[in-house]
Order: C-alpha cells, then sequence, then structure tokens
C-alpha cells in the first residue's frame, strides 16, 4: 500500500513539473510582431503556388455530383470533346435520369439513346483551328488520373505570347485548349518567382500566385465545385461499373475468407489422424 501512494505521489509531481515547464515556456515566447497578421492574410491571398498540390476529392458515389458533371460536360464539353465507349441510354440508367429528361436536357437535338456520346465537330476542323484534334475523353481519367484534370481546369492563365488562344496552362504548357471555362473563372494572370540561377543551368519560372484580373459569373468557391462536379463526371465515365464492381468485391471477399476457413477445417479433419 506504501509503495502505491508513492508512486501516485511521483505520477502528481511530474505532472505537477511538467506543468510548469510548459508555462515558463508560454512566458518566454515573444510577442507576436504588429505584421505578422497581415504577412499571414498576404499569403492566404496568393492562391496557386501550391497547385501541383490540388486535389478534387471527389466520389462517383455521390451521384448528384455526378450528374451535375454530365450538365457541365454537354454545356462546355461536348461541342469538342467525344465520348465514344459511352452510349446516352447507358448515362441514363446509371445516373437515374428520366428518359424524357435525358432526352430534352442532355442529349443534342437529331442524337438517339442508342449512339454513343461524340462530338459534332468535324476533326478536319478542328484540326485547321486548333492544330490537332481535341482528345475523346472517354478513358481520361483513367490514363491521367482526377488530380491531372483538376488542375489543368483550374490553372488557365492570361499569356500574350499565345495569340492564338490568348491563354497557357500550368498543367500542360502551350495546350492548344482556349479556356472555355473563362466565363464562369473569369481571367487570371500568372505571377511568377525569379528564375533561379542563370545560363544554360537556369531553371524554369516557378508560380509565386494568381492575380484574378477579370471576375466570371462563379465565384472561387462555385468554380471549384463546378469543376470538381465535371471530374467527378469523367471518373465516372472512365468506368461506369466501378461502384458495383467495388460494392461486389467486399462479398467476394468475404467469400473467400469463408472459403479459406472451411477448406482449412476440411484439411484438418483429413489430415487429424496423420498428426
Amino acid at each position: 500500500m506504501r509503495t502505491e501512494v508513492l508512486i501516485a505521489r511521483y505520477l502528481i509531481a511530474g505532472v505537477l513539473a511538467l506543468l510548469l515547464v510548459r508555462a515558463a515556456c508560454a512566458a518566454d515566447e515573444p510577442p507576436a510582431a504588429p505584421g505578422a497578421a497581415a504577412e499571414g492574410q498576404e499569403k492566404v491571398e496568393k492562391v496557386g503556388a501550391d497547385w501541383q498540390r490540388w486535389q478534387p476529392h471527389t466520389s462517383v458515389t455521390d451521384l448528384a455530383s455526378v450528374q451535375r458533371g454530365a450538365r457541365n460536360f454537354v454545356s462546355y464539353c461536348l461541342g469538342c470533346h467525344s465520348l465514344r465507349f459511352q452510349r446516352w441510354a447507358r448515362l441514363g440508367t446509371d445516373l437515374h435520369i428520366p428518359p424524357d429528361l435525358l432526352q430534352k436536357d442532355l442529349i443534342p437535338p437529331g442524337d438517339k439513346p442508342q449512339q454513343y456520346i461524340l462530338t459534332s465537330m468535324p476533326a478536319a476542323d478542328a484540326e485547321a483551328w486548333f492544330g490537332k484534334a481535341p482528345p475523346d475523353l472517354s478513358l481520361m481519367v483513367r490514363a491521367r488520373g482526377r488530380a491531372y484534370i483538376y488542375q489543368f481546369l483550374k490553372t488557365f492563365y492570361v499569356d500574350p505570347t499565345r495569340p492564338q488562344t490568348g491563354v497557357n496552362n500550368l498543367r500542360l504548357p502551350a495546350t492548344a485548349m482556349p479556356h472555355v471555362l473563362s466565363e464562369l473563372e473569369g481571367l487570371k494572370a500568372a505571377v511568377f518567382k525569379p528564375a533561379a540561377g542563370g545560363g544554360e543551368g537556369a531553371q524554369a519560372p516557378v508560380l509565386d500566385h494568381f492575380e484574378q484580373i477579370a471576375p466570371g459569373r462563379l465565384s472561387a468557391a462555385e468554380y471549384d465545385g463546378f469543376v470538381k462536379d465535371t471530374v467527378n463526371f469523367l471518373d465516372y465515365v472512365s468506368e461506369p461499373t466501378q461502384t458495383a464492381r467495388r460494392s461486389l468485391g467486399v462479398w467476394v471477399v468475404l467469400f473467400l475468407l469463408v472459403f479459406t476457413w472451411l477448406a482449412w477445417l476440411v484439411k484438418r479433419e483429413y489430415w487429424k489422424d496423420v498428426h
């Protein structure tokens, strides 16, 4: 009993000593500089320096997001890009869109639900206008990843050295695609840090931040949601059965575990006399 009391006293003394040390350290800390808050606010306002770490954090199980993404694709992407592995009817079934709304709001005039989702832009005209035909986006997310598409749609900036489109892109420099979403996002300029070194060993300029030079119809948060929904839809198109595959995979793994247990019981029964 006496030993337990001594241990309890040592613990209490240790806790009190730790609290005193923390209080002393806090008292020794210098007060915050007057400009610290302003500097922090400046860092918050400088958006874009960490663009390579941007992630959409989307999920194809969010049906409402995928539906909005389908609307976004038809409104802004279908004029140039196709989804040649996806049919309108399959899209309507997977996204729970009634046939009448599918025909009215998504399917272009003249197309039928059984047809594939194809752009009406001739390839020859696309090559003449952009230098090359816009790629099919059916498997773009599987090929590049969600983060790539998300960063691509978020890093357009005004570039006077690109007279054909007037814009450039951080994720895909010298892209032939114009910023078709500029009416939603607005126009922004890229402010780069000076390149380190000089001569042949000079490094490429690093983005410091974006500066908004013309507002769009959407706020920054609304445009970010628009891009996420579009990426989520392209993620669904890249593998329409992925939700069913993942849910089925859980049952397959459970079956294998039960089967392994049963096989072990049979093995033990057959080999019990041997051992």
